[in-house]
């Protein structure tokens, strides 16, 4: 019995240490692979109101597939080896934020954002071919971030919310909502960071006439 004990109080320091490594180790990974160590495509912040947003984005550039046979995790999936190696330069491509669902060519799209240097210095084309390279026209975008799992009903939910706040501020809406999404699935669901964008006339401004809406 003596000897159990001094044995356990020998390896509880290990066990301490082992443990305190997979915590450090964990948490590292958990970082690389969040929001916080993954670069975001730029925008100007041009004025809020509440909960609501309008930015100016540049043109950009996307790595772009179709989701009506794939469905989001195949498409999720092929974006993905496109930018950790399946292009025409075996390159790898950082992951950038956010993965964009857009619905308004008549066919459901996820695009993942290249990086503006990448771009610049020349981004490899796709070795699948149902993945094509396309950029996008530099715009005035309303925004609405909302929380909570990016489904249908959040996202309805949210289409409803952005477009009566256009109403009520008096903003024409020049297109369709398009969404944003920038955390991978571990994230908690009340940590996620999700938008609805709709874009509006170049220059619009907000109407503060009326009272805020409730956030």
């Amino acid at each position: 019995m003596a000897t159990d004990c001094v044995f356990y109080f020998m390896k509880r320091p290990i066990l301490i240490l082992v443990g305190g490594i997979l915590v450090t180790l964990g948490a590292v990974w958990l970082y690389r692979n969040s929001r916080a160590a993954t670069h975001s495509a730029p925008y100007t912040l041009i004025d809020t109101d509440g909960p609501f947003e309008l930015r100016d984005y540049p043109a950009l550039t996307l790595a772009t597939t179709t989701m009506e046979d794939a469905g989001s995790n195949s498409a999720f999936r092929r974006l993905f080896q496109f930018i950790t190696g399946k292009n025409t330069k075996s390159a790898q491509i950082p992951m950038t934020t956010p993965v964009i669902i857009d619905s308004t060519h008549g066919q459901q799209t996820m695009s993942f954002v290249l990086p503006p240097a990448l771009v610049k210095q020349g981004a490899p084309e796709p070795a699948d071919a149902g993945i094509r390279l396309v950029q996008t026209e530099p715009g005035r975008y309303a925004v609405l971030r909302f929380e909570g799992n990016g489904n249908v009903v959040n996202r309805n939910n949210a289409i409803v919310r952005l477009h009566e706040w256009l109403s009520k501020r008096q903003v024409p809406a020049k297109g369709e909502p398009v969404f944003a999404f920038y955390d991978p699935p571990w994230t908690p669901v009340f940590l996620r960071r999700n938008e609805v964008m709709i874009p509006v006339p170049a220059g619009t401004k907000i109407n503060r006439l009326e009272s805020s809406p409730p956030s």
